[in-house]
């Protein structure tokens, strides 16, 4: 009898650097890919009523299994696709075809774990395996100078630990062959947005909105762009603070989060940028990132669920209230702070907002409205393309003082922000149009204005756009 392998793709929806994939294939198996298409995920709601997965997220992932298939079809097989609970449908389909084993990523995060743990029961009750491969991270946790429950709790000590010391391996090839299984169970259409009863119309004239599509093909086509065909990576220290635009930093993130593109692919392009053209500072600065991803997913490793808990990391509840009017404002981009409605509009448009708008708009929540941290990092959960449980938390703990930060104050002025990073308001602008006419001393503050002034600008604060006395709180 044929030996028989299900491929289950999770957040490894790709070919090159597929561990996966290339250790079912190894076994001289038949190959049975699969990807469920979670219907809590796609069709859920978390505790706060908020979507688990937005239309932005939603429909990257769907482009990406729309390549993935085409690319396994190119290779002699057939990407079988479900809706449903990943559990049972990747039993239902191991049992039909008899399969030896299912190969698949490992996650670390309790949802994602709840999933893999029931599947292996089920699949233990008719004698098949499970087998975990990695592909998340930039090293293997194997080849670090430390086990995970020792892993350093601030960054910079786990970085001088092990970016000069750890070597990166090579990413695996991409199979020229899949062998499929002569066994082929029944497959349903890839579903639409609709499917799931989310919104298809996305507003074109956003650059974030036709920039940002999904799958392995797209993503390789990012990283060659950014560093190779453009260079644009030569500018990356000094831009990657910006707001607006498409090529002020790399926009991988989204690629990286669904796994379309490997962290080790990235670094080594990276090398062969360097081995072209000379390392910089912002060339070290995008492997820095990478870096920062690895710590993030350690700490979710070592602190399981902490990292989802108010108390976080440092197990300390700051003061702070659940005001769902002042939440309301924060989320709608209506708080009358520009920066901050700038910020939360363009996430509320494009489900993307960049780094620097995000350390931000979670220091305004936290600080300035004392909101509870865990509404706003489960609101953007929902909303954010490139959303990645550890990276995501991890950062919000560090934002609401819960984390393992050597600082204890992590506050961004949002006015002091702007002055700085939007000095010309072409941002705020953007976003805020009927802030358009407002000169510069003014736009960032607009509840400076005296009523003469708004005469003059032709606004009233209130009615065109939110009064909020927040010139103590903000004065910079």
């Amino acid at each position: 009898m044929e030996k028989r392998a299900v491929v289950w793709f999770r957040n490894d929806l790709r070919l090159h650097d597929n561990e996966a994939l290339v250790e079912a294939i190894a076994t001289g198996a038949e190959i049975v890919p699969v990807y469920v298409f979670d219907e809590r995920i796609f069709s859920g709601f978390d505790r706060f009523g908020f979507e688990k997965a937005s239309k932005f997220r939603t429909r990257f992932i769907i482009q990406a299994i729309h390549q993935l298939r085409e690319s396994i079809r190119e290779r002699g097989a057939e990407l079988i696709i479900r809706v449903g609970k990943p559990e049972k449908e990747i039993f239902d389909i191991a049992r039909e075809v008899r399969a030896s084993w299912v190969f698949c990523n490992r996650e670390r995060t309790t949802e994602e774990q709840q999933v893999q743990d029931a599947l292996e029961k089920q699949l233990w009750t008719v004698g098949q395996e499970i087998r975990y491969t990695r592909g998340k991270m930039l090293y293997y946790t194997a080849d670090l100078p430390f086990p995970i429950t020792q892993a350093p709790e601030i960054f910079t000590q786990f970085r001088k630990e092990v970016e000069d010391i750890v070597p990166v391996r090579f990413p695996l090839d991409t199979p020229e062959n899949i062998p499929m299984s002569k066994v082929v169970p029944f497959s349903v259409d890839i579903p639409e947005l609709k499917t799931f009863g989310k919104d298809d119309q996305f507003d074109q004239s956003h650059i974030e909105n036709h920039r940002f599509q999904g799958g392995e093909k797209a993503g390789l086509e990012q990283l060659k762009y950014y560093l190779h065909d453009t260079g644009l990576l030569h500018r990356y220290f000094d831009t990657r603070n910006n707001m607006l635009g498409w090529e002020f930093s790399s926009k991988l993130s989204a690629w990286l989060s669904t796994g379309c593109v490997s962290p080790k692919k990235v670094f080594h392009e990276i090398k062969r940028f360097e081995k072209d053209f000379g390392k910089s500072k912002s060339s070290y600065w995008l492997f820095f990132e990478l870096l920062w991803r690895d710590f993030f997913r350690l700490m979710g490793k070592k602190h399981g669920d902490s990292i989802f808990r108010q108390s976080g990391i440092k197990g300390k509840v700051q003061p702070c209230s659940d005001n769902p009017e002042a939440f309301q404002t924060w989320m709608n981009g209506t708080t009358g702070v520009p920066l901050i409605d700038a910020n939360m509009r363009q996430l509320k448009e494009t489900g993307f907002m960049s780094n620097r708008g995000r350390q931000i708009v979670a220091s305004f929540l936290v600080n300035d409205l004392q909101v509870n941290w865990l509404l706003g990092a489960a609101y953007m959960e929902s909303m954010l393309i490139d959303y990645d449980p550890c990276s995501h938390y991890g950062n919000w703990n560090y934002i609401a003082g819960v984390g393992s930060d050597p600082r204890e104050d992590r506050y961004f002025n949002p006015v002091t922000q702007a002055k700085k990073y939007d000095p010309d308001g072409d941002f705020v602008k953007y976003w805020i149009p009927e802030l358009q006419h407002i000169p510069a001393p003014y736009l960032h503050q607009p509840y400076l204005m005296n009523e003469q002034l708004q005469k003059e600008y032709k606004i009233v604060l209130g009615r065109d756009y939110p009064f909020a006395d927040m010139s103590r709180v903000l004065s910079a």
